[in-house]
């Protein structure tokens, strides 16, 4: 396992501090806020250490404040209930006695049923696209400087994005868009972490899918961009460390809310997650 992926599993796998407590420290981005995704997976992890014998198939989050990047964050979980085939979990994020993130997840117990899905879409492979980073290594001189290192290092999980541009000179273009998505080594035969990792990965790029519209990006100038909410339904088992297509798409955007919701594949062509999210965007342009 490669230290990046090896340091997000770690950052991803909390440990107890007391009853249903748990702490998990945070991840410099090189931005002062938490990465969302970050504190998504840690929640999901901390509710998963308290239910045996059953998988999260759902999560339901909300995003009340910005996380302090250089700070650990404190998570309580409630047990809200135990049934036969189900349990909910309630998890609180907070940091300094204030809450940052309130989320509820779902586990249920492995039982067959009736199965359908949509068809994956034809897409080219993910050999036929750079990475992100090898895109942002190709366009540093227009990084600022005091961020410029985070962008371009390596990264634990790599994307790789059919409708590549120049993230800094954006297009007009339709609200859709195509990402191929893995750890960048092997992950261990642990169905949960592969979800928290999942949960970790799914918000990045995901809102962006909402200003392509526009012809915004990350690097537009006077642009507020956050996570308000995030849902993850988890459809059938799957290898983050395998190449997954991650299928966006943005219906709508007012009120500075953007809208997305995204189906993800694995190669073999099986709907593996859903996810929507809505978001701040703010442009004083």
């Amino acid at each position: 396992m490669s230290q990046v992926v090896e340091d997000l599993v770690k950052l991803l796998t909390l440990k107890e501090n007391g009853d249903n407590r748990f702490i998990g420290h945070s991840q410099d981005l090189g931005f002062s806020r938490v990465f969302g995704g970050q504190v998504i997976g840690q929640g999901l992890s901390a509710a998963s250490q308290t239910v045996s014998d059953r998988h999260p198939h759902s999560l339901h989050a909300y995003f009340l404040r910005p996380g302090d990047a250089h700070h650990p964050i404190d998570y309580e979980v409630e047990h809200v209930r135990d049934g036969k085939s189900f349990s909910v979990r309630r998890v609180i994020a907070s940091q300094f006695g204030k809450t940052i993130l309130a989320m509820t997840a779902s586990f249920q117990i492995e039982e067959q049923g009736v199965s359908h899905q949509e068809v994956m879409p034809n897409v080219p492979g993910p050999e036929n696209f750079d990475s992100t980073v090898e895109l942002f290594r190709q366009h540093a001189d227009e990084i600022p400087e005091k961020v410029r290192d985070q962008f371009t290092a390596e990264r634990p999980i790599e994307y790789r994005i059919v409708e590549n541009q120049n993230p800094f000179r954006p297009r007009h273009g339709i609200g859709r868009r195509h990402m191929w998505i893995r750890s960048v080594a092997p992950l261990p035969d642990d169905l949960k972490i592969h979800q928290y990792m999942l949960a970790y990965t799914s918000d990045w790029g995901f809102l962006e899918t909402a200003l392509m519209p526009h012809g915004l990006s990350l690097g537009t100038r006077n642009l507020d961009i956050a996570s308000l909410d995030h849902a993850i339904w988890f459809h059938r088992p799957f290898r983050l460390d395998d190449w997954l297509l991650f299928v966006a798409d943005s219906p709508s955007a007012s009120g500075c809310r953007g809208f997305v919701r995204g189906q993800i594949f694995n190669r073999a062509g099986e709907l593996i997650a859903s996810t929507t999210q809505e978001g701040l965007v703010r442009h004083h342009g």
